[in-house]
């Protein structure tokens, strides 16, 4: 492990313009609680690159880095001890790195500073605009002509060739002139990344957007990949989810393991929605000839559990990169003269609908987990609302600091389910452990939930 013993950073682009009351803000928050938060977010940022998934092992290795801010008159300064040598080349950081360590500051001052409690939301429309001005304040919203973003999911734990598979992909999407919008991390979230930087190079597109969204809770485990050259962190899963989705004029889905079906759960469940209806969204589930029966088990999944119509919300391609790439421009030309119709801002989808029950965060605690009704006598959209918090514990308990600890302390999460969705659920989610698909391959993995029927 080597370390950066001191470093002193600047802003170039992020807080780069800051007044003075701005910079007192700035330098009181290392007083205050959001100060843990920031300094973990930090360490995941300059630790982008390193192998691992590990929580608590990143937070061990480093123990002794820190973070000091410095009001100096030409903004903010920050000044680190013992920082990851790999975010440094000759002992200068590196630019995407202070571009990535200072968006970070930026969002969480936003959200801690700027957005009151109250305005974090208790109704569907306040969640919505938490959301569009975090995305706003992190300017990722461009007004005026739209090439297309394309949203693509998919896991950090993936082996060789389904990463070169995301890549193809991304190829074709950059020849394409689509923009791409990931998780940030690494795995299938940089992969699509990497190969539409080839193809935009290609077609001569020198303003290629590559967005990476996340989330505190989750950073540490899925750094924000260097391709990232615009990145915003929004305070919880279910408020990232939607940016996801208010940014995206289609999503295409990659193999991935518990928090892949999270957002498969999460985009099924809005768009069932009545008010929906009508509106053009291409939804797009890929993989590489290897990854069929991956697939096979989520539609499985989906249809046993919510029934045939939710299948055909998405549609699966398999090993073909130009089709998908074709259907995902094709389709996005559709959405894009759809929100022209309708008079809808081509940068951020008002119209869609999201229920209250998909915008309130969900803490997976032990009780919270035991307590969920998976039932397949209750409304299909209340049931995909409850399945993809399934997953969101699951995917606390793998990898989110706090998760990991109540795991340890108090057991396994128990989900108690009607005796047919415990077999699907118990049956896909074994598929993901045998797949290696819940850590890093080459990793153990003890599962952390249990399913009773």
């Amino acid at each position: 492990m080597q370390t950066i013993e001191s470093s002193t950073v600047r802003p170039e682009t992020h807080l780069a313009l800051l007044s003075a009351t701005e910079v007192n803000d700035l330098y009181a928050a290392q007083n205050r609680r959001i100060y843990n938060v920031f300094r973990r977010c930090a360490l995941a940022v300059l630790s982008s690159g390193l192998p691992g998934d590990d929580v608590r092992k990143l937070s061990d290795m480093y123990r002794d880095f820190e973070v000091r801010f410095e009001q100096a008159d030409r903004g903010i300064v920050l000044h680190l001890a013992n920082a990851p040598a790999a975010a440094f080349v000759d002992g200068e950081i590196i630019a995407g790195s202070r571009e990535h360590l200072f968006a970070v500051l930026r969002d969480i001052i936003f959200v801690a500073n700027d957005l009151s409690t109250a305005s974090l939301g208790d109704s569907a429309d306040d969640v919505t605009g938490t959301v569009f001005r975090i995305l706003r304040q992190a300017n990722l919203l461009q007004a005026g002509s739209q090439s297309g973003m394309a949203v693509c999911w998919g896991g950090h734990s993936i082996g060789p060739v389904e990463y070169d598979y995301t890549k193809e992909v991304g190829y074709e999407l950059g020849l394409r002139g689509l923009n791409v919008c990931t998780g940030c991390g690494p795995g299938a979230m940089k992969g699509p990344m990497k190969g539409a930087t080839i193809g935009h190079a290609k077609q001569r597109i020198r303003n290629g957007r590559y967005v990476g969204l996340t989330e505190p809770g989750i950073i540490a485990a899925e750094a924000p990949n260097p391709i990232v050259n615009e990145l915003s962190i929004l305070p919880d899963i279910e408020k990232r989810l939607e940016a996801f989705v208010r940014l995206a004029h289609g999503v295409i889905v990659f193999p991935g393991g518990a928090g892949t079906a999270e957002e498969i759960l999460y985009l099924l469940g809005v768009l069932s929605h009545p008010n929906n209806d009508g509106q053009p969204f291409p939804f797009i589930l890929t993989g590489p000839r290897s990854s069929e029966s991956y697939f096979a088990a989520l539609d499985d999944f989906v249809k046993c559990t919510l029934g045939k119509k939710f299948a055909k919300k998405y549609e699966i391609i398999i090993d073909d990169p130009s089709s998908v790439a074709t259907l995902a421009r094709q389709s996005i030309d559709d959405v894009l003269e759809y929100r022209d119709e309708v008079d809808d801002a081509a940068y951020f989808n008002w119209s869609l609908k999201i229920d209250d029950a998909f915008q309130m965060p969900f803490e997976p605690t032990h009780e919270a987990m035991a307590s969920l009704e998976l039932k397949l006598d209750m409304p299909s959209h209340e049931l995909a609302c409850n399945l993809r918090r399934v997953f969101s514990g699951i995917v606390a308990g793998n990898v989110k600091e706090e998760g990991i600890r109540a795991v340890e302390t108090h057991g396994p999460f128990e989900l108690n389910a009607d005796a047919e969705i415990a077999t699907a659920l118990d049956k896909l989610l074994t598929s993901f452990v045998a797949d290696q698909r819940m850590r890093l391959p080459g990793q153990d993995y003890t599962p952390c939930y249990k399913v009773v029927a």
